[in-house]
């Protein structure tokens, strides 16, 4: 019987210097897109896909992070008494149930494959998902519920790809393609952030489903691009040892709120996704436009 992938870690621990001030104090996860933070839109997409546990991989100044999900009485209670039952709904999605999230500390920032590999303990002997906040895609299925689809049909190591201009390619870990199927591939290769001579254009994402055997190949902690302990080298491991592992072509939008660009970008798509924002949003954006053409 092939086991179903219910875990999901969210390495959440790096310090947001892209966002600084505003992540002096405030950690980049908690960061609003139009009016829930980074990281709601990360665990939504996580439960479409039939997640029922949650690691955060985090690090010290992130209390904020964990207050978040957890329950607040006084404010429920409030509402309640203001019979504000639309927002008292609102705020109840917020909730996780208690032991449902565990907290494991990355006391060193050692890269993204040391985050994972901290995790190990809960993982144990499962298939597992990786969540980077980050990365926000829009999409009518959740990308991680199109891949735990594609990997009960076909088992292995997988990852979220999406192709990118060949002069982007360094900013990516890139795969090597050895057969295109369409929506999935199969891999040869992955490079992380090559400086020239990509293999592909398809670039990794921030979606993973992984194989407890990528876990072992962390405890090595052998260093690779930047210095760090690298979750795109034990991925590609798993290819020089003969286990297969697949490129993902997910259908939507994907968002870099990593980058303030990206961050910006994401808030005006959705802002002009919600019904109740959309036409003021739109017409401001029609103005800006005009003057900003009028000026030219």
């Amino acid at each position: 019987m092939r086991s179903k992938v219910s875990k999901a870690i969210f390495p959440v621990a790096g310090l947001g210097t892209r966002f600084l001030p505003a992540t002096k104090s405030v950690p980049k996860e908690i960061m609003t897109l139009v009016d829930r933070p980074l990281i709601q839109y990360a665990i939504d997409e996580a439960r479409a896909a039939g997640i029922k546990e949650f690691i955060f991989v985090t690090s010290r100044g992130k209390s904020a992070l964990e207050d978040y999900f957890d329950h607040s009485p006084q404010l429920e209670a409030e509402l309640k008494r203001k019979d504000k039952t639309d927002l008292l709904e609102v705020l109840r999605q917020t909730d996780m149930d208690s032991g449902a999230i565990a907290y494991i500390r990355q006391h060193k920032p050692m890269g993204l494959g040391h985050a994972v590999w901290c995790a190990r303990r809960l993982i144990g002997n499962e298939p597992f998902a990786v969540i980077l906040p980050d990365d926000v895609i829009a999409a009518e299925k959740s990308c991680l519920q199109q891949m735990v689809e594609a990997f009960e049909e076909t088992p292995g190591n997988m990852v979220a790809a999406m192709e990118v201009p060949m002069d982007k390619a360094k900013n990516y870990g890139m795969l090597d393609v050895a057969e295109d199927h369409g929506n999935l591939v199969s891999v040869k290769g992955m490079v992380e952030k090559p400086k020239e001579n990509a293999p592909s254009n398809l670039a990794v994402i921030g979606r993973y489903i992984l194989t407890p055997q990528v876990l072992k190949n962390l405890n090595a902690k052998n260093t690779g691009a930047g210095g760090e302990i690298q979750l795109t080298d034990a991925i590609a491991q798993e290819i020089t040892e003969n286990r297969p592992v697949y490129g993902f072509r997910f259908q939507g939008q994907r968002y870099d709120c990593g980058s303030k660009a990206g961050f910006l970008q994401a808030t005006v798509a959705f802002g002009l996704s919600r019904p109740e924002l959309r036409d003021e949003l739109l017409a401001y954006l029609r103005e800006t436009v005009h003057m900003d053409q009028a000026a030219q």
